[in-house]
Order: structure tokens, then C-alpha cells, then sequence
């Protein structure tokens, strides 16, 4: 077992404890709600709120968050913070480098299948020699999910994790509401001769200019009695840029809490909307802020102001 791993766990315990107990705010189960039509003329944002510890916050009101455009403090024009609908891809690398913690993520993307609520939707995704994408739309049986997890996966071969990542936003662009990718990798973009090769710079523009959150597991690898090389950076900024989250596995024993952790992530967020002053068809910095000390607000950082909302 690598080191680590219970630390992480350690961590989230002590945060939700600290959530419960904090007299603030009080975790508890929501309702899922019928999913909110986005307005054309809004920017929507999808925010994460976590306290000091981590935890995360769920009971907020639209008085406790500030929106920046480029700077200037915006009108927030959309607020809820029910539980939305979440469409999400789930990519899994199965090339050779992560041939030893193959059923450890299989098992872990099971875990995740199944806290999907009755409204969410899922397609799992695969790659090595294929990029695969199963079955042919986002469902929400999960039975059907769990059993490409159980029959439609490869083992081994090449690494082509940015085409992957892209062939999932493709997938997502049609989808309407909250789409995410989940993607557990290395990070180490390694295609066979033949196989599309995309930039992950080209890949993080699309991710910003689509609107898709992506959140990346990094996987450490290495060979038998050498030190485990830590993931490569890329996953990181991607996932961060998007508004999506970053979580390294440094235990065999955490990837399941990862992974839960996520599914609960996905359905606590606040979604904001405001009205963009101009179209200019410019990259715009975004920031949102909490106006309670304490509390950290995680979200995309950028839009594109075109002419598409």
C-alpha cells in the first residue's frame, strides 16, 4: 500500500466532523430537483463551497457570494442551490502503465455509478489501443453502466488520454445543464502510431470554451522497486481552469472514498448565473468569491463572451 492514502481519508472525516459540528451550517440530505433551464443570455457557473477543513457547504444563499467579470462585481441573476442533474462521462485509462491498479479503479468507478442519483446520467469510457465510449447515449440505468465497468474494458496498450478526454467533451456538447468528465489517468499522453495526438493546450481551450468541468484522478506509477513517478501536471491545470477538482491516489485503499467523495462534490454546488455587459468574443477572467470568512468557493475561471449565449 502506498503511503498516504489514510491521511486522506483523515482529512475528509475531520472535515465533515467539523462540518456537523461548526453550528453554522448543517450538512443534510437535499431533494433532488427538476433540472433549471439555462438561459441563453447568462453565464452559468457551478461553484463548490468547502470550509477550513474541506468540508463541504451546502446551505448557503445568493447574499453570501460576490461574481467578478474581468474585475468589475457583476449582478447575479441565477441562484439555486439545489441538487441539479449532473451528465457525466467517466474515462478510464486502461494502458499498460496502469495495468497494476486496473481493478482497483474499475471497482472505484462502480462505487460512483452507484451514488448516482435517479436524474444523472453516465457513459463509460475507456482507452488504450480504443477509445471506447459505452453505451451509445448517457443513461441513468446504472445496471447498464456497471455492467460496460464488468465486460467493456481493455487491458493494456497505448496512451492517447488527451484524444480521450476530447472525444468525452464531444459527447457532453450536446447535453444540456451540468456536464462533467471524470477522468482517473497518469497523464502521460502516449498514442500509438495512428491514433490522433491532441494538445492538452487545444484540449483546455475547448474545455473553457464548451463550458465542460473536468475532474482528474492522477494515478502514481512506477515499476516494480522504483519510486512511483508522480502524475504529470497537465491533469491538475485542467481540471482547474475548468472548475472541476484534482485529487492524487497515494493509497490503494482511498480511490473508492475518491471517487465518493466526487458523486457527493457533484451534487452540493451552487449554480450562479449573470449577464455578461459585452460579447466581444474574449477570454474573460471569472472569480467568485464568499462573503462569509472561512468558506472557499472552487469554480471555472474563465468564459468566452461570444454570441453563442
Amino acid at each position: 500500500m502506498r503511503q498516504g492514502g489514510n491521511e486522506v481519508v483523515r482529512q475528509w472525516a475531520k472535515g465533515l466532523i467539523c462540518l456537523l459540528t461548526a453550528g453554522g451550517v448543517v450538512l443534510h440530505a437535499q431533494r433532488q430537483a427538476q433540472p433549471l433551464r439555462s438561459r441563453t443570455d447568462l453565464v452559468s457557473v457551478f461553484a463548490t463551497v468547502t470550509d477550513c477543513n474541506g468540508a463541504l457547504v451546502p446551505d448557503l444563499q445568493q447574499s453570501d457570494f460576490a461574481v467578478s467579470d474581468d474585475g468589475k462585481r457583476q449582478s447575479i441573476a441565477l441562484f439555486s442551490a439545489d441538487v441539479q442533474p449532473v451528465t457525466v462521462v467517466v474515462m478510464l485509462d486502461r494502458s499498460g502503465s496502469l495495468a497494476d491498479e486496473s481493478e482497483l479503479v474499475r471497482d472505484a468507478a462502480a462505487e460512483f455509478v452507484t451514488r448516482l442519483l435517479p436524474a444523472d446520467r453516465a457513459r463509460i469510457g475507456n482507452f488504450a489501443d480504443e477509445i471506447r465510449l459505452s453505451p451509445d447515449r448517457f443513461t441513468g440505468d446504472r445496471s447498464v453502466l456497471l455492467d460496460v465497468l464488468k465486460s467493456d474494458l481493455q487491458n493494456g496498450g497505448p496512451s492517447p488520454i488527451w484524444t480521450a478526454v476530447d472525444r468525452s467533451i464531444t459527447a457532453l456538447v450536446p447535453e444540456s445543464g451540468r456536464r462533467v468528465v471524470l477522468l482517473v489517468s497518469d497523464g502521460r499522453d502516449a498514442p500509438a502510431r495512428g491514433q490522433v495526438k491532441t494538445d492538452v493546450k487545444d484540449l483546455m481551450y475547448r474545455a473553457q470554451y464548451d463550458e465542460i468541468m473536468v475532474y482528474s484522478i492522477g494515478v502514481p506509477t512506477a515499476e516494480p522497486g522504483e519510486t512511483a513517478n508522480k502524475p504529470e501536471p497537465d491533469l491538475k491545470h485542467l481540471a482547474d481552469e475548468s472548475g472541476g477538482a484534482y485529487v492524487e491516489l497515494d493509497s490503494t485503499r482511498s480511490v473508492t472514498t475518491i471517487f465518493t467523495r466526487i458523486a457527493d462534490e457533484l451534487h452540493r454546488q451552487y449554480w450562479i448565473g449573470f449577464t455578461p455587459s459585452k460579447l466581444d468574443g474574449k477570454v474573460h477572467r471569472l472569480e467568485i468569491k464568499l462573503l462569509r470568512p472561512g468558506l472557499t468557493a472552487r469554480a471555472r475561471r474563465s468564459y468566452i463572451a461570444d454570441s453563442r449565449r
